[in-house]
């Protein structure tokens, strides 16, 4: 087993991605988010015995709402891979973008349910298993991104 290849400094002014690894993290987060959804919605629906609002955002690919979602979800995490890679690419202060317009979409998922019809206890888990799936796509993107992005100037490594 080889030790783990070391990223070469960027040059001044330039941006080195690491895309393999980029979008095989971002394909790890996707089924990492497609299980938050199923798992969540398996856990609202029998444990908690809650009919969850079927949001007109989902994938209609089965009759299952827990696939859907998961599908749904699965997407979305490739989606924020591509967002991140673009502005890794091209803005300033990509981490900061990335992390506006990733908890402003997940603040619009929370508030979806609510303007469909449906129970509260429905909507609000609803609401839940969103902000689940936008906190881990968000966190395991930054993550992999710290890995796979090198740049002096523009890092998504904390500095």
């Amino acid at each position: 087993m080889s030790a783990p290849q070391a990223q070469p400094p960027a040059p001044a002014g330039r941006v080195t991605v690491a895309p393999g690894r980029l979008w095989a993290g971002g394909v790890a987060t996707a089924c990492v988010a497609a299980l938050v959804a199923g798992v969540g919605v398996l856990f609202f629906s029998y444990v908690f015995d809650v009919d969850l609002v079927g949001t007109a955002l989902l994938l209609p690919i089965t009759d299952s709402l827990a696939l859907n979602y998961a599908a749904t979800a699965f997407l979305l995490g490739l989606a924020a891979t591509g967002l991140a890679h673009l502005l890794s690419l091209t803005t300033p202060r990509p981490r900061v973008f990335f992390a506006w317009i990733v908890g402003l979409v997940t603040v619009a998922a929370m508030v979806v349910p609510f303007a469909f019809e449906g129970d509260l206890i429905g909507k609000v888990g609803t609401a839940v298993i969103n902000l689940v799936i936008g906190i881990s796509i968000a966190s395991l993107l930054r993550s992999v991104l710290a890995r796979t992005v090198v740049d002096a100037a523009r890092s998504w490594q904390k500095r």
